[in-house]
């Protein structure tokens, strides 16, 4: 007879890490706007993400007990009055990823808000995206994300972005205990109460965050947006460990000092994919054969479509995200609430560190939605957010190998990111060194007039937008050994970015086990869905 060991089944079912056997089936991977079909070799350690959580069972009245028993703060109903003027700031479109299928919570919220301002004879209400430096929403996606009601009833009067570039637009407040700028939006400073709505995504996502970057200028962001502040965070999803929390947290103390915040935050569980793709969000051990020819369905036609056409069909499939929570209140207690519901849904417990770590990079990040993942773009995937998705210390060891699985094509969108396609071909030909960047050339792409006027008056990223994508990447830059791309389908775009290209995922990790050693431990994690991982 067989030994008992060989006739246990592959993996345990509630186990969210998967070793890779001789019987293992290949790993369906994202690759930009497609997908690879992968075999890895055995002891490949698999980490996917946990299954959804429950959603709450009704989400309106889910948004009216929190704003009814908030945290640190009276009830809403309790904060509005008869004259006085109200804002509602709203989470931009660079969350969730994909967009979720309607209606949108951020409408839920202000359907429940609005209702309640007009019983309490509150009429001076403004609707602001808290966009930042990020480019200016389209009507069309203004509309989406509130639901036509509200939108005819606001916009474009009382419903718009932020300007942060608006000269007589901006209000700076009292300077903090380290001498750092904190400007604010003019209507939002000058409001009786602001009402935040956000969507946190990630840990990242909320919290002081919200006001201190959603509704401010450069002035103000440049003092944590910056390589420095970058370096000093071991994690960007763990508070205790990130500078740029300490630094938000500085900034966000002095606006709830001045003005009066009333945050709504809820949290989503990661049910990314709704039927016609949700097989990807399964164990490839879980397929059925419908999944399998699902599969190869979808790869096939994607692999045959123009770039563009692929793209516009991924952007159009969206996500049917459960609400799991929402909490209400002041800043810090209320983001707590929520913190503890983001972990519950995205940490997987992983045991060490790994020497080789494969990274699948999908089509779309936080500032590509209806665009194109420019190498800018997939260099902050990759280095940035991916590399972060940790507790305590990361998924690759110090000098280990990043494979990251994407085209690496030389794509821009010349409307969204004009002023990547300068950083990109202009400044990193001459350096990558992230301090020298800032120092030499970032105060010129802020205030160039052109990527000012494209900011302020088309639908492009703010110029000095591209800078913070490569410090985003600072971290992972510092702590890895090398990067390869498997499957680039060039060679300049990898060498431009400091990186090695092979033609396969097999290629690549034969490359860095000739880094590592032979004996050297990979790990693959399978982004998307949304997965962070507690490194022991």
């Amino acid at each position: 007879m067989r030994p008992l060991k060989t006739l246990q089944k592959l993996y345990d079912e509630e186990s969210q890490v998967v070793i890779t056997e001789k019987g293992s089936p290949p790993r369906a991977l994202f690759y930009g706007e497609g997908f690879l079909q992968e075999d890895l070799p055995v002891g490949t350690r698999v980490i996917f993400p946990r299954p959804p959580l429950e959603g709450v069972p009704n989400v309106k009245a889910a948004i009216r007990w929190a704003i009814n028993h908030p945290e640190g703060m009276d009830p809403l109903h309790a904060l509005l009055r008869p004259g006085m003027r109200l804002t509602c700031v709203i989470d931009d479109i660079s969350v969730p990823l994909p967009p979720m299928v309607t209606p949108d919570v951020r409408q839920s919220i202000l359907e429940v808000v609005l209702e309640l301002c007009a019983d309490s004879g509150v009429d001076d209400v403004h609707l602001v995206i808290a966009n930042a430096l990020h480019r200016r929403m389209t009507e069309g996606e203004m509309k989406r994300m509130v639901g036509e009601k509200i939108f005819d009833a606001y916009y474009p009067d009382r419903y718009y972005n932020h300007d942060a570039e608006d000269p007589d637009g901006i209000t700076e407040l009292e300077r903090t205990s380290h001498d750092e700028v904190v400007a604010v939006n003019r209507r939002v400073a000058e409001s009786d109460l602001i009402v935040y709505v956000n969507i946190n995504f990630v840990p990242m996502n909320g919290g002081h965050k919200s006001m201190g970057t959603g509704v401010t200028n450069y002035a103000s962001l440049r003092h944590h947006h910056n390589p420095k502040t970058i370096r000093d965070s071991d994690s960007y999803m763990e508070p205790k460990a990130s500078a740029l929390y300490t630094k938000n947290t500085r900034i966000g103390t002095v606006i709830d000092q001045t003005l009066k915040v009333f945050h709504i935050e809820t949290t989503l569980n990661n049910r990314m994919f709704g039927a016609p793709t949700d097989f990807l969000a399964k164990k490839e051990e879980d397929y059925t054969e419908a999944d399998r020819l699902k599969f190869q369905a979808l790869r096939f036609t994607l692999s045959k479509l123009p770039r563009a056409a692929a793209r516009k069909v991924l952007n159009a499939i969206p996500a049917p995200y459960d609400v799991t929570g929402v909490f209400a209140g002041a800043t810090e207690p209320t983001h707590q609430k929520t913190l503890e519901q983001s972990w519950k849904q995205y940490v997987v417990p992983v045991e060490g560190q790994s020497d080789i770590v494969i990274f699948p990079i999908p089509f779309v990040s936080p500032y590509s939605v209806n665009s194109i993942l420019n190498p800018l773009l997939v260099q902050v995937m990759g280095l940035g957010y991916f590399y972060n998705l940790n507790r305590g210390v990361p998924l690759v060891k110090k000098g280990g190998v990043l494979i990251l699985l994407h085209p690496a094509y030389d794509e821009f969108d010349p409307v969204q990111h004009p002023s990547y396609i300068e950083f990109f071909h202009r400044l990193l030909p001459e350096t990558r060194d992230s301090m020298k960047l800032e120092h030499k050339y970032e105060k010129e792409f802020a205030e160039n007039p052109s990527y000012v006027h494209l900011y302020r008056k088309g639908n492009a990223y703010h110029g000095v937008h591209p800078f913070y994508m490569w410090y985003w990447g600072e971290n992972g830059r510092q702590h890895v050994g090398k990067v390869i791309v498997a499957g680039a389908e060039n060679n300049h775009v990898p060498a431009l970015l400091g990186w090695e290209r092979t033609d396969t995922l097999s290629e690549a990790i034969e490359e860095a086990r000739g880094f590592m050693g032979r004996s050297a431990s990979i790990s693959l994690l399978r982004i998307a869905p949304t997965v962070m991982v507690d490194v022991k």
